[in-house]
């Protein structure tokens, strides 16, 4: 990622599906998505969600709200649509919704912040001639 095309979110099934919406509707992807970030929403004092989130996810996946046409680039998109299925599991659960402010802020940020520190590193050392070599297994 070169921080100046937009980014395109989706929402994991418990078997890593990826659920995403853009213009043509809901896509269900297995693969494609290896360098994406992975933003935990889901703690593991949650066991009970974790067994109704597909479901959850897929009914969700297949509303009106998230046909083709519905699709608008600046306010009915991929992002709407995780932030919407993350609010209604919020709901489900007896808590307040998040903005999307508030979802950018507490989830997105953070993790973006820190791949951005990674990524600019790594390309900072793939560009000085640094070679990087593991420690033997007894010194780790």
């Amino acid at each position: 990622y070169d921080g100046h095309s937009d980014l395109h979110v989706g929402i994991t099934s418990s078997k890593g599906v990826v659920y995403s919406y853009d213009q043509e509707g809901v896509h269900r992807a297995g693969s494609g998505w290896e360098q994406c970030i992975s933003i935990p929403l889901v703690q593991p004092d949650m066991a009970q969600l974790l067994q109704q989130w597909d479901d959850l996810l897929e009914e969700f996946s297949l509303e009106e709200a998230w046909l083709p046409h519905r699709y608008e680039e600046q306010q009915h998109n991929c992002y709407t649509f995780a932030l919407a299925f993350v609010n209604r599991v919020r709901r489900g659960r007896g808590r307040e919704p998040l903005s999307k402010a508030q979802f950018t802020e507490r989830f997105l940020i953070p993790h973006t912040r820190e791949a951005s520190r990674y990524l600019t590193l790594h390309q900072e050392l793939a560009h000085a001639d640094f070679y990087i070599v593991p420690l033997p297994e007894q010194e780790q």
